[in-house]
């Protein structure tokens, strides 16, 4: 039997504001980050195909939430807090659990992320108010 795949319900995403987890933002609506590599190639007389090599550039991704209190609120303004250099100390972690069905429960954590724009959304009367936000690390590690 085969085994079954991870589905977004069996995600945890967590924001660890200066070594407190912020439980109180839940509404993660999505969540995606992506390993930024960068190929160089270098071709050389007497060869007849280029060398290939490769370097790490650290990680990106965005995440979508929703209101669901002002807790969100308080989250940009420590990111511009930090960015304006007026409190020192500020780190933002994210960490993501997978829960695999198979009992297996890997931890992906991004240490010390950056954020860049803070939009917020309010599409129409009947649809929830979004904000998506990219974010930048130097790397990530897995646990389990």
């Amino acid at each position: 039997m085969a085994d079954q795949r991870v589905k977004g319900q069996e995600v945890e995403v967590l924001l660890i504001v200066k070594g407190e987890p912020k439980d109180t933002i839940k509404d993660i609506r999505s969540f995606e980050m992506e390993a930024q590599m960068e190929i160089l190639k270098e071709g050389y007389l007497g060869e007849t195909t280029d060398r290939r090599d490769d370097v790490y550039r650290g990680v990106r991704g965005r995440m979508e939430l929703h209101f669901e209190n002002q807790d969100i609120l308080a989250l940009f303004r420590q990111i511009v807090t930090r960015a304006r250099r007026r409190e020192a100390g500020t780190k933002i972690n994210i960490k993501a659990t997978l829960n695999f069905p198979n009992g297996d429960r890997p931890i992906i954590i991004l240490q010390d992320v950056y954020f860049g724009a803070m939009p917020m959304n309010f599409g129409g009367r009947a649809e929830y108010g979004t904000s998506s936000l990219e974010f930048e690390a130097s790397d990530f590690s897995v646990i389990g």
